[in-house]
């Protein structure tokens, strides 16, 4: 019978069938446990891990044979190691911990590849092997499996086997162990391999069978979706000064991407070292370097990963240098990148926070901090014993404030930063860049993004940890960035002619005067020439972003935007020219001008602010909600360059927020016969409707937002949000030209400050980065 938690040592966690964790009555919050030496014989569901060391050259598999005293499969070859997870033991250290205690091999927590998660269950397979000596030995086992990849198989005496769990070691092929365990050779320990375990070694196939040929030309197909191209801005009105203190702030910004490689994956800097080293070494390994993450999905895998060599892993052996291990590559981007342990899950997460104080949990959620294990952080040093946890902590888990994670890194950007705000003339960039300093050593960013929201300065600067989308776990974790640019004034300037009207657009919009606000205030908008950008910038590129992000701020001051015209630019140039070219009317194609691109982003920043805001719901809850107004300036050119970009939206999928709404838009104004699909498969705006397609879209889309109607907006995305013909004849066309979103900027802005001092190299990399999402 399952007990309470008493002794830690001694038990294991229950789990519900689905594998979540139990729990002791309905309101105490503690987990179930039940004790070790019982879990099979009631059939308690728990957690294990399996680890199988696998060798690169030989394609073998390490087995081991089972102890003659074990009480399940005695004397029977199985896996590497395995053991189950204690209470408040975490997956990766129970994997670390059984290699070292059964097999004597220590590594790293970056030598372990989570491939999947196993369940071993009688109670509904039934299957009789699941169950040994005489149905005293019921196994339900949530177990993560790892896999461990050396270049070569390790000697046999290196191994320090533990004659309690292990009587003996060997290597088998992994097709000839697929064999056995398909045949159900009684010398094996039973896994059923055309079920979910033979994810094993379809893995280890697929990972190997293509040859360098065919995985260069896979890679060279990933390549081409993105193209790097040159970004031009002009120096005008920077003094000497100003340029002086934009080669330190390029320096800072640097060390940004630096900062942002190892918050993504905790083995991007030694991955890129290793790639970058050996770029040169044949086609293959320079296409591994230009690689990057196809959304969630890498193009990389384990088996193109950096080589380490680890002399003390084992016992030593005369003439071996040690064990070649490659550094683990997840074969799914984690969710929570490198801000949370590797096998965290939210379900430990939320039973950590609920037992802290109030201060404590605001530190755990903050956009700042890491967390991380005491027990991870004891056997990276090197402390191998059971006890796990710092003196006075009762849980495994512990947050870290990013100035001191990342401390190395910061001390150099903070001092970078005084010293460029000593240079500028600009007194608000001045207190922007003192005050940025001195946020990235205290971990307070108020002040500093307070002073980001009043800059006033020809030398724009974005320098911090703001975006939060790499932890897709919670949504919490920050990530740093840098943008640095120079003022266009007057593209700001028209910014501020529509700010400053935001209200007149508002009781002009096309719906009922009772759902119009009578207190619109635009956010401040900035509109600056892009010289250079690092850190979370990767894949395509933004052309605007909203800051900052902290909810004391947001609620007392707002938000700012910055607008990157040269970026939007690019954009145009690269994307709506040639989607133009493919899918709109001749006679129409000269009407998709940058001017009216850039003045629809421009309208559609500006108008978050209008329209239906705050709504009350049927329930009395207030809510809100944020607008895209179609512009009316610049008709015929905006009208067709905006259906040119409705193909540039929709073509990221209907799952994305704005590919979606653009099908939506697009396929009302079809049906209006505003926008016309001719028998040559190209595009035209009908003139002579749209204007009233338009309103009659935008008067539909407002009063459902205003009314907070989830059931009209349900119907509205049910009957508009689809994959209609024409726009599958628009997306073919457009992957027959291979069109290329901007991944990567080359700044040639470098020749102009090349006397200052700043070497060309920095500026060269038009790397595509490795796994960051």
């Amino acid at each position: 019978m399952a007990v309470p938690y008493i002794e830690e040592a001694e038990y294991l966690d229950v789990l519900t069938k689905t594998g979540t964790p139990n729990f002791f009555g309905t309101q105490s919050g503690l987990e179930l446990k039940v004790f070790k030496g019982d879990v099979h014989r009631d059939g308690d569901y728990h957690k294990a891990v399996h680890v199988w060391i696998f060798a690169e050259s030989t394609q073998e598999l390490l087995l081991q044979k089972r102890a003659d005293c074990k009480d399940s499969w005695p004397g029977l070859w199985d896996i590497s190691s395995a053991g189950h997870i204690s209470a408040g033991d975490s997956s990766l250290i129970t994997a670390q911990r059984e290699l070292q205690e059964e097999l004597g091999v220590i590594l790293p927590k970056d030598a372990f590849e989570l491939i999947f998660v196993f369940l071993e269950e009688w109670l509904v397979d039934k299957i009789i092997f699941f169950v040994t000596n005489n149905g005293k030995f019921i196994n339900n086992e949530y177990s993560d499996v790892y896999l461990v990849t050396t270049l070569e198989p390790i000697p046999r005496e290196a191994f320090t086997l533990q004659d309690t769990e292990v009587s003996d070691v060997k290597y088998i092929s992994s097709e000839e162990y697929r064999s056995h365990l398909a045949e159900a050779d009684p010398k094996y320990v039973p896994y059923d391999v055309n079920k979910q375990y033979g994810l094993l070694f379809d893995i280890i196939t697929k990972r190997y069978k293509e040859n360098n040929e065919a995985r260069s030309l896979v890679l060279q197909k990933q390549l081409r979706r993105y193209a790097p191209v040159s970004l031009t801005a002009e120096l005008t009105g920077l003094g000497d000064a100003d340029k002086e203190a934009l080669i330190l702030l390029v320096k800072a910004a640097m060390i940004m991407d630096e900062i942002f490689y190892l918050q993504v994956w905790h083995s991007n800097p030694v991955l890129r070292e290793w790639l970058k080293e050996h770029a040169n070494v044949s086609q293959l390994d320079n296409l591994k370097w230009m690689s990057c993450l196809d959304e969630n999905e890498a193009f990389l895998t384990t088996a193109d990963s950096a080589v380490k060599l680890l002399p003390e892993a084992t016992k030593p052996i005369t003439g071996w240098k040690g064990v070649q291990y490659r550094a683990a590559f997840p074969m799914l981007k984690p969710s929570g990148a490198n801000f949370y342990p590797p096998d965290m899950d939210k379900m430990e997460f939320k039973l950590w926070t609920t037992g802290l104080s109030l201060d404590q949990q605001k530190d755990a959620t903050s956009f700042f901090t890491v967390i991380k294990r005491h027990s991870q952080v004891n056997w990276d040093n090197h402390i191998f014993d059971s006890t796990h946890l710092s003196e006075g902590s009762t849980h495994d888990l512990y947050s870290i404030p990013y100035s001191q994670e990342y401390h190395s890194f910061l001390a150099r950007v903070s001092d970078l930063l005084h010293k460029a705000g000593d240079l500028v003339s600009s007194p608000s960039l001045k207190r922007l860049l003192h005050s940025k300093a001195d946020a990235f050593l205290s971990n307070d960013y108020y002040d500093s993004d307070i002073a980001w929201m009043e800059l006033d300065s020809k030398l724009d600067v974005t320098i911090g940890p703001y975006e939060t989308y790499e932890d897709s776990l919670f949504g919490y974790k920050a990530t740093f960035e840098a943008f640095i640019g120079v003022r266009d004034e007057k593209a700001t300037a028209q910014l501020k002619l529509f700010g400053d009207n935001l209200q007149v657009l508002e009781q002009n919009l096309p719906m009922d005067d009772t759902y119009k606000s009578k207190d619109i205030i635009a956010a401040p908008i900035r509109v600056v020439q892009l010289l250079f950008n690092a850190g979370d910038v990767k894949g395509p590129q933004t052309i605007a972003f909203n800051l900052p992000n902290d909810e004391r701020i947001v609620k007392d001051r707002g938000t700012a935007m910055v607008i990157l015209k040269n970026v939007s630019e690019a954009k145009f140039k690269q994307i709506l020219n040639p989607i133009a070219d493919a899918c709109i009317a001749k006679e129409q194609q000269e009407l998709v001008d940058f001017e009216s691109f850039f003045t629809h982003t421009i309208c559609h920043e500006c108008c978050h602010g209008i329209g239906p805001h705050t709504i009350t719901l049927p329930d009395g809850r207030k809510s809100t909600v944020r607008l895209h107004l179609l512009p009316t300036s610049l008709e015929k050119s905006m009208y067709v360059s905006f259906l040119a970009g409705c193909f540039r939206s929709v073509r990221f999928g209907l799952e994305e927020a704005h590919g979606k709404g653009q099908a939506l838009q697009f396929n009302w104004l079809l049906e209006k016969e505003a926008f016309v699909f001719h028998p040559n498969e190209t595009f035209s705006v009908n003139f002579d409707k749209v204007e009233e397609a338009v309103e009659s879209l935008s008067r539909t889309i407002l009063t459902i937002q205003a009314k907070g109607d989830k059931e009209g907006a349900s119907l509205l995305l049910q009957k508009y949000c689809t994959m209609t013909k024409p726009l599958k004849v628009a997306l073919q066309k457009l992957e027959s030209i291979h069109v290329s979103p901007p991944a990567t900027f080359k700044y040639t802005f470098i020749d102009k400050i090349l006397a200052l001092g700043l070497p060309t190299i920095l500026f060269q990399n038009l790397i595509y980065i490795i796994f960051l999402g």
